[in-house]
């Protein structure tokens, strides 16, 4: 299938360029085309790290927007289908929202045969879960809710995992995973490289290159990853 993938969370910090850059190279990996957009004018963390696949583009205008939904327009390879990461940045979901009811997005691009899919990351605190009920409210049934305990920022979701926000989303289909933590030293590794995760486990010189089994242990949380994804509609 092709997928639309919102990758959001509305606040800084809960890691949304990190699953952003992780879908990426997951799609590298099992050989699917893709395109990447990059929403945050300060950071543009995804376009620094994954810039043969992702460009910015401007949240704010309808013109910047509409170049998300065009890279479907055109007719994928034959046998293949293609996919779109938006790396979401804070405070984008309401010139978001305005632009995918006014463009009656949702209905247009299910004609087209592709799922779209709002992913929430979200940490332990309060604001992640009045976030959620905000994006379920906004959204409701229709697409997919891909809730994600990002395990690199918090680790107790019990507040999550108990609210009505989240039983809201699993009501209309969505789903929660869990992404696992990648030791937090070979993470400031990789940004300060400004590598792909597959050019940090594979570029072995300079001052901020991986050791033997920091490149093991990125290899495993790829893994441990992508079984995550395995099961997810993308």
């Amino acid at each position: 299938m092709s997928s639309l993938n919102f990758i959001g969370g509305e606040k800084g910090g809960v890691g949304k360029s990190v699953v952003a850059r992780l879908l990426a190279q997951y799609f590298i990996d099992k050989g699917r085309p893709f395109t990447g957009f990059d929403t945050d004018r300060s950071h543009t963390s995804f376009t620094r790290f994954y810039a043969d696949y992702a460009s910015p583009v401007v949240v704010d205008t309808y013109e910047g927007l509409d170049r998300i939904a065009s890279v479907f327009e055109e007719p994928p390879v034959e046998g293949q289908q293609k996919s779109v990461i938006v790396d979401l940045a804070a405070q984008t979901a309401a010139p978001l929202a305005r632009w995918v009811k006014d463009s009656d997005l949702l209905p247009l691009i299910g004609e087209m045969g592709v799922t779209v899919n709002f992913w929430h990351i979200a940490d332990a605190g309060k604001d992640s879960v009045d976030l959620l009920n905000r994006l379920v409210n906004t959204y409701s049934p229709g697409p997919n809710y891909i809730v994600v305990r990002n395990l690199g920022r918090s680790s107790d979701f019990s507040q999550l995992d108990e609210s009505s926000s989240l039983k809201k989303a699993l009501a209309m289909g969505g789903c929660v995973v869990t992404l696992p933590q990648l030791h937090e030293a070979s993470m400031r590794k990789i940004d300060r490289q400004n590598a792909s995760f597959w050019g940090a486990i594979n570029h072995r010189a300079g001052p901020d290159s991986l050791g033997m089994l920091e490149r093991q242990r990125v290899k495993a949380w790829l893994r441990s990853t992508y079984e995550v994804f395995d099961g997810l509609p993308l």
